[in-house]
């Protein structure tokens, strides 16, 4: 039997190393791992999709995308032929984004974003006080390699002004009830990871390791 091949994004800024730990059957699948590539200038997400999926190189493959990554495997369909698509932590629609999101869009407060400032990890984890924020600094050094500002400015309203108003209904959607950057009560229609955060790909492995490939396969 031939394999099954999938490839995963990573969320916003964030390397393909966030998915170190996620470990599945050998004899079924393939993974195969992509990363940000730095957008042209005022190049859409849909070119910027057009490009991403000329690094899948497999027919019928499975894309599964986190946050961020989500939305974008989501534009790579309309490129390729696929088996599966699944997204983690991540929206199906601009409907489901939280009303900050859309506020901001309206208001174009994202633009307001210091960019620059999250590109410097080291000056956060310098002024960060409390065990948990020093915590989640350390895996934003450790995870978020992607810190150039023309990247995260662009990245940003990427996902603010996401055009999509009805969702793919043969899209997947993992999320957890504990998610504060998308909150759950936006979302319909999911497979609940209960107590899973935003960074549950991270935190919460062990639940992706032993429902992944039922997932991919049913």
């Amino acid at each position: 039997m031939s394999k099954v091949h999938i490839y995963f994004m990573p969320g916003l800024a964030a390397s393909s190393s966030i998915f170190e730990k996620i470990k599945l059957p050998v004899d079924v699948f393939e993974i195969h791992l992509l990363d940000w590539i730095m957008p042209e200038k005022s190049e859409t997400l849909t070119e910027y999709a057009e490009r991403m999926s000329k690094f899948v190189k497999h027919d019928k493959a499975v894309l599964i995308g986190v946050s961020f990554g989500g939305i974008l495997v989501q534009e790579m369909a309309q490129f390729l032929d696929l088996r599966k698509i699944i997204i983690i932590s991540s929206v199906k629609s601009n409907k489901e984004l939280p009303s900050r999101m859309k506020i901001a869009k309206t208001t174009k407060a994202y633009k307001l974003i210091p960019t620059s400032l999250l590109a410097n990890v080291e000056t956060l984890t310098k002024y960060a006080f409390g065990t948990m924020i020093k915590e989640r600094l350390k895996l934003y050094k450790k995870y978020l390699t992607m810190k150039d500002k023309a990247y995260l400015d662009w990245a940003i309203e990427q996902v603010v002004c996401w055009e999509r108003t009805i969702a793919d209904k043969n899209v997947i959607h993992i999320h957890g009830d504990n998610d504060s950057v998308f909150p759950v009560q936006n979302i319909k229609e999911y497979i609940n990871v209960n107590a899973g955060t935003h960074i549950m790909i991270v935190n919460r492995y062990k639940w992706f390791n032993e429902n992944l490939p039922d997932i991919i396969l049913k």
